[in-house]
C-alpha cells in the first residue's frame, strides 16, 4: 500500500512539474504580441496592429469561471483608464459561437462595455501558444511588445491577476511612455 501511494504521489509530480515545464513555454514576455483582426461581438473589426501607440491589456478566454472572474477585471482595468492611451481587449478564443459567447458575458457580474472578440477560428489560441492555460492576460507596451502576462492558473498567492494588479503594470507602461528618451 505505501508502494501504491508513493507511486501515487511520483505521477501527481511529475504531472505538476511537466504543466509548469509547458506553460514556461508560454511566457512571451519581451517578444512582439502577435497580431489578429477579428470582429466583437458588438460588430466592430479590432485588429490589434491598428492599436500600436497605445498600451493594450489583452484577454483570452473561454467560458469558464476563472475568465468570468479574470473578463470582469478587465473591465475595472477599462474604466480606470478611460481618457488614458489605452485599450483594453477580451478575446473568446475558444471558437465559441458569438450567441454562447453573448450569454456568457450576460453571466457577468458587471456589464461589460470593452470590446470583446469572437475567435471562431482559433488564431489567437494558435497565436498566443493555446488554451491550455486560460485565462491569459497580456500587458502589451506602445510599440507591440508583450510586456507582462498572467497565464492561466499560474496565479499570484494563488489568486488571479486582479485589477489592481493589472494597473500597475499598465501604469508603469504609461509612466515610461512620457519620460524623456
Amino acid at each position: 500500500m505505501k508502494r501504491l501511494i508513493t507511486i501515487s504521489l511520483f505521477i501527481i509530480c511529475l504531472v505538476g512539474i511537466m504543466s509548469i515545464t509547458q506553460g514556461k513555454g508560454f511566457f512571451k514576455v519581451g517578444e512582439p504580441a502577435p497580431t489578429f483582426t477579428l470582429t466583437s461581438v458588438t460588430g466592430e473589426a479590432v485588429s490589434l496592429a491598428d492599436l500600436h501607440g497605445k498600451v493594450v491589456v489583452l484577454g483570452l478566454f473561454h467560458i469558464c469561471k476563472p475568465c468570468l472572474i479574470q473578463g470582469t477585471n478587465l473591465q475595472k482595468v477599462y474604466e480606470a483608464t478611460q481618457g488614458k492611451p489605452v485599450t483594453v481587449v477580451g478575446v473568446n478564443s475558444s471558437g465559441d459561437t458569438k450567441a454562447e459567447i453573448t450569454r456568457f458575458l450576460q453571466a457577468f457580474p458587471v456589464t461589460v462595455t470593452y470590446p470583446y472578440l469572437v475567435d471562431p477560428k482559433q488564431i489567437t489560441d494558435t497565436l498566443y501558444g493555446g488554451g491550455k492555460f486560460i485565462p491569459n492576460i497580456y500587458v502589451i507596451d506602445q510599440h507591440g511588445v508583450i510586456r507582462w502576462q498572467r497565464v492561466g492558473n499560474f496565479f499570484t498567492d494563488g489568486k488571479l491577476a486582479g485589477h489592481e494588479i493589472i494597473l500597475q503594470e499598465v501604469n508603469k507602461l504609461l509612466a515610461t511612455s512620457s519620460s524623456p528618451l
